[in-house]
């Protein structure tokens, strides 16, 4: 029987969202790409509905801020002390600690790249995408971060695959986003339908305006 893997990335805390993607996916087993509750009214709750399914976690570098925020901008590190706040001290450990990444059947697994969790690719080639590739052997490298869903080849031929995420889209689609990897190698990337309203007033009450903004408008440089 085929057997197909969900690729679910920076769900952020947002449960409507990732029930949606859930309900919307044929997989039977995930890798989950890191940034799993910071900035979402539902950390606990959204851990919890992750933890009920069949899955490889790593680790993102919103995860690792909610234990150390050291690097974290100013005025970020409210949003991050709420959101460790409503998740709890031993969870946002137990984040933290997750593997930076994960290799499997030639396809490698991070965050934002191989080099770092914060320095990401983008949809349009860059001269710093050797960089960030530097070393891997992986034909496939997926990733997120940017919350940006795109699939494309990079330098020596290796595919580059962001699921987009699932909880705060930055590409100017509010639905949430992610991709299936199946048997047969094929990338698939998906979009599902959600109540992004509800989401994101949830947010603006429960964490702050600015990521409840980045929800209604699907961007990053909301106003």
């Amino acid at each position: 029987m085929p057997s197909v893997l969900g690729l679910l990335y920076d769900v952020h805390g947002n449960l409507p969202a990732l029930e949606a993607v859930l309900d919307d996916c044929p997989a039977d087993r995930f890798l989950l790409g890191g940034d799993y509750t910071a900035f979402g009214a539902w950390p606990r709750e959204t851990i919890g509905r992750l933890k009920q399914l069949d899955a490889e976690w790593i680790r993102g570098n919103v995860d690792r801020w909610l234990v150390d925020d050291s690097e974290v901008l100013d005025f970020m590190k409210p949003l991050i002390a709420r959101s460790r706040e409503l998740l709890g001290d031993e969870l946002a450990r137990e984040l933290a600690a997750l593997p930076e990444t994960t290799t499997h059947d030639g396809t490698l697994y991070c965050h934002a790249s191989p080099l770092s969790d914060m320095d990401g690719f983008y949809a349009e080639p860059h001269d710093s995408d050797v960089e960030r590739l530097m070393g891997v052997e992986a034909q496939r490298v997926v990733f997120g971060h940017t919350h940006l869903q795109f699939a494309r080849t990079g330098p020596g031929g290796i595919e580059l695959v962001n699921p987009g995420s699932v909880g705060i889209p930055l590409d100017g689609d509010r639905r949430a986003a992610y991709a299936l990897l199946h048997d047969d190698g094929r990338i698939e990337l998906r979009r599902a339908d959600y109540d992004w309203e509800r989401a994101a007033a949830a947010v603006r009450e429960t964490i702050g305006d600015v990521p409840a903004k980045r929800i209604e408008q699907a961007r990053f440089d909301v106003s």
